[in-house]
C-alpha cells in the first residue's frame, strides 16, 4: 500500500515526470563507465546548464499556453538580448548592470508587441510570434552584422552572478521557476490564466479581463527569454548570432507538454516545465557519455512529446468523467 502521501504524491501532475527522471538518473548512472560516469560533478554541472536556460523560456511558455496561445519569438529574443546589452555598454558608455535591466525591458516591450497583435488585431498567436522571429532575427543581424562579439570587459564583474559561475544558471532557473510555481497556483493571475485558457467567454463573463492576462503573459514570456539569452552569453562568454532561434522555444514546449501542460490550453504546469526539461537534457546527456548518436535523441523527443500529449488528453477525460 502507498498509503495517503504515497497517493497524494502520484495525483500530483508532475509525479510521473519526476518518477522518469529518477530513474533516467540511476540508469544511466548506473551502465555509464567509471571513467565517463553520470554521476560526476562536472556532469551534473553540465546536465544543469543545459537544463536552465530552457527551463526558464519554458515557465513563460508554460502560462502562454495555458492562457491558449504561444510564443515562437521567444527564442530570437534570447539571441537579441545579449547584442543590445553589449551595444548599451560599448557604444552608449552605459553601466553594465543598467545594460542588462535595459536588454530584458526590450524584451518585455517585443512581448507587448506581441500581445497587442494577438489581442488588439486579432492576429492568432502562432503567426504573430513568427512573423516577429524574422523580424526580431533580421533586426539582430543586422545591428550585429551577423558578427559574433566578445563580452565587454566591463561585465566580467557581473558575469558570475549571471552565468559564469558553474551553477548560476541553474540557480537563476530554479529560483524563477519557485516564483512562478507559487504565482500560478496561489495567486489571481494564475487562477486568471487557467480561467483564460479553459473557458474564455464564461472567464469574461466572470469579470476576468482576458487582455490583461494574455498582455501579461506574453511580455513574461519575451522577458524570460531575454533573460535566458543574456545568461547564456555570460556563460560562454560570447554573443553569437546563432544562439537562440527556433531550437529554444521548440525546446521549451516540449518540456512544458512533458512536463504535464496540454497545448489545448487551461492547465498546466511550471514545476513540471522543469522537471520535463530536466529528463531531456539528462537524455542528451546520457546519450553522450554513452557514445549514442544525437540523431536517436530527436526520435525519443518526439515520442515523448506524441505520448505526453496523449496522456495528457487521457487524463483530461478521466478529470471530467469523475466531476460528472
Amino acid at each position: 500500500m502507498l498509503g495517503r502521501g504515497g497517493a497524494a504524491f502520484l495525483r500530483q501532475r508532475e509525479a510521473s515526470v519526476f518518477i522518469v527522471a529518477i530513474v533516467l538518473v540511476l540508469y544511466f548512472g548506473f551502465i555509464s563507465s567509471a571513467s565517463t560516469s553520470f554521476l560526476t560533478k562536472l556532469n551534473i554541472i553540465n546536465v544543469s546548464q543545459a537544463t536552465a536556460p530552457f527551463a526558464i523560456i519554458a515557465v513563460g511558455e508554460v502560462l502562454l499556453l495555458v492562457c491558449g496561445e504561444i510564443d515562437l519569438s521567444v527564442g530570437y529574443v534570447w539571441a537579441l538580448s545579449p547584442f543590445l546589452m553589449y551595444f548599451f555598454i560599448t557604444d552608449y558608455h552605459i553601466p553594465v548592470f543598467v545594460a542588462i535591466v535595459l536588454a530584458v525591458l526590450c524584451g518585455a516591450i517585443i512581448g507587448l508587441v506581441n500581445g497587442f497583435l494577438v489581442v488588439r488585431l486579432k492576429v492568432p498567436s502562432f503567426i504573430a510570434t513568427l512573423g516577429s522571429a524574422f523580424i526580431i532575427n533580421g533586426f539582430m543581424l543586422t545591428i550585429s552584422q551577423a558578427q559574433a562579439k566578445s563580452l565587454p570587459p566591463q561585465s566580467v564583474g557581473l558575469g558570475k552572478w549571471f552565468g559564469a559561475f558553474s551553477w548560476a544558471e541553474i540557480i537563476w532557473a530554479i529560483v524563477i521557476v519557485a516564483i512562478f510555481h507559487v504565482v500560478f497556483t496561489r495567486t489571481r493571475w494564475g487562477l486568471h490564466t487557467v480561467a483564460t485558457g479553459g473557458n474564455m467567454i464564461g472567464a469574461s463573463e466572470a469579470g476576468i479581463s482576458i487582455a490583461k492576462i494574455k498582455f501579461g503573459n506574453f511580455m513574461l514570456t519575451s522577458t524570460l527569454g531575454a533573460v535566458a539569452g543574456i545568461l547564456e552569453a555570460f556563460r560562454t562568454n560570447s554573443i553569437d548570432p546563432s544562439a537562440g532561434g527556433f531550437t529554444p522555444m521548440f525546446y521549451a514546449v516540449a518540456a512544458a507538454v512533458i512536463g504535464g501542460t496540454a497545448l489545448a490550453g487551461g492547465s498546466g504546469t511550471v514545476l513540471g516545465a522543469l522537471l520535463g526539461m530536466l529528463v531531456l537534457a539528462i537524455l542528451q546527456d546520457g546519450f553522450n557519455l554513452l557514445g549514442i548518436s544525437s540523431n536517436p535523441f530527436l526520435i525519443i523527443l518526439g515520442v515523448a512529446i506524441i505520448a505526453a500529449m496523449v496522456a495528457n488528453v487521457y487524463l483530461t477525460r478521466l478529470r471530467r468523467a469523475g466531476r460528472s
